[in-house]
């Protein structure tokens, strides 16, 4: 089916669509050819794209539309009760069940299902999903009778599911199953100018809603506006303009200066560590430890060239200057270190962790190196203690010391592991 540029604005006038990127229209284009029938899609993007938009479209361009439409956000759902919430249960199959319940997909026989952060979605409720994509059939929780249902399913995530299948945490075979038809929905800032539009546009909302004269950008404004990566994508850009629409009481004129008082300042944390929130599922906090370790193993590396530097008196004076700027502020601290120009031995531990060096040295240095070291693993002792901590306050269950301490569970067995905590 060929679908025209004029259908594409029509679809987008009609769905409140605002842009005119090639990525945004050929969304739209795979999100009206695959409407008509009844495979699975699976519509990826990130958070604040605007992904449910496009289960609209290919809903109401179906021959469901007269059907019922449901979006669920899969991550929302407690796990002990997401079974019953999409398949119903019977009464008495557990504890507060007091009368039998319908699910969503036996409510929305005829129509379509949107199931948002499916990647959130447990590994037994995916067997059940499975069931249905393949059978149209489910159970409710508590019964053991087969019932049909004839629902379309499209799902979304944010998250790299592909990644989620190698880690076991996302059944391959759903996987496939879903994407029959993906979509890309691509986030704000590969969208061009775009954003300038969708400023225009919530500016003018707002304006009305509050009764207000709606603001607008100054050139320079502009030009900040389209370099900000916008995290939150769409639903950022829209808080962003109520806010400069409230508190702009004054001059609706908004100039760079002004602008960049709205717009929060970006951490650009290394790409390292992005992947490695991406792969381990690392919180803040774990990240914070290993800047702190790297920093630390950043210093011993400096502090061990110094000592090179005085065990090698031949070469220490050119050295120096080559490497002065390295050497700022600690020359006064090197004689402290060394002493009676005796050479250092430095033995590093292979045991996989970052350490610091542990110098062998007389009885006159032992205090200072002694401290160096002690310094090095206080951050690792002071770990070690909050754990255990956690682990005490709730009875050793992990579950819930892993929430106190603002770390996943995986993390957290593994943080147990390396400090040999366990039982």
């Amino acid at each position: 089916m060929t679908i025209t540029d004029s259908e594409i604005v029509s679809v987008k006038q009609r769905f409140s669509i605002i842009g005119n990127s090639t990525l945004l229209n050929n969304a739209v284009r795979v999100a009206m050819q695959v409407a008509p029938t009844d495979m699975s899609v699976l519509i990826t993007g990130e958070s604040g794209s605007g992904k449910e938009s496009f289960s609209k479209i290919i809903h109401h361009l179906s021959a469901r539309k007269h059907g019922q439409f449901i979006a669920i956000n899969c991550g929302s759902i407690p796990e002990g009760t997401i079974d019953s919430e999409l398949f119903g249960h019977e009464k008495g199959s557990f504890t507060g069940a007091h009368e039998s319940r319908k699910g969503y997909f036996e409510v929305t026989n005829g129509g379509t299902i949107f199931l948002d952060e499916i990647g959130e979605m447990p590994l037994a409720t995916q067997a059940r999903l499975l069931r249905v994509l393949e059978n149209g059939e489910f159970i409710k929780v508590g019964s053991s009778k087969v019932q049909k249902t004839d629902v379309r399913v499209v799902a979304a995530t944010n998250v790299n599911l592909m990644r989620k299948v190698e880690d076991g945490k996302f059944r391959e075979d759903l996987y496939y199953r879903l994407s029959t038809v993906p979509i890309y929905v691509p986030p704000l800032r590969e969208r061009g100018t775009d954003i300038e539009l969708l400023f225009r546009k919530f500016a003018g909302d707002f304006a009305e809603k509050y009764k207000v004269k709606p603001i607008i950008l100054t050139a320079d404004a502009k030009e900040v506006l389209l370099k900000y990566r916008f995290p939150g994508n769409i639903r950022q850009l829209k808080n962003l303009v109520e806010q400069i629409s409230v508190l702009s009481t004054d001059d609706k004129e908004i100039n760079a200066e002004r602008l960049l008082q709205y717009i929060p300042r970006e951490t650009n944390l290394p790409a390292v560590y992005r992947d490695a929130v991406d792969k381990e599922n690392f919180s803040e906090r774990d990240i914070l430890y290993k800047v702190l370790f790297d920093m630390k193993k950043d210093v011993l590396d400096l502090k061990k060239l110094v000592l090179d530097l005085y065990n090698n008196q031949g070469k220490a004076g050119q050295l120096m200057k080559e490497h002065s700027h390295l050497f700022d502020g600690i020359e006064e601290s090197i004689p402290a270190v060394v002493s009676n120009n005796e050479p250092l031995v430095l033995n590093y531990p292979n045991n996989g962790n970052t350490v610091a060096p542990t110098p062998e040295v007389d009885e006159e240095t032992h205090d200072i190196s002694h401290e160096t070291e002690e310094d090095t693993l206080s951050i690792e002792k002071k770990e070690k203690e909050l754990i255990m901590r956690a682990l005490r306050k709730n009875n050793n269950r992990r579950k819930y010391a892993a929430r106190d301490l603002g770390i996943s569970e995986r993390t957290l067995y593994r943080k147990i592991k390396q400090y040999e905590l366990e039982e």
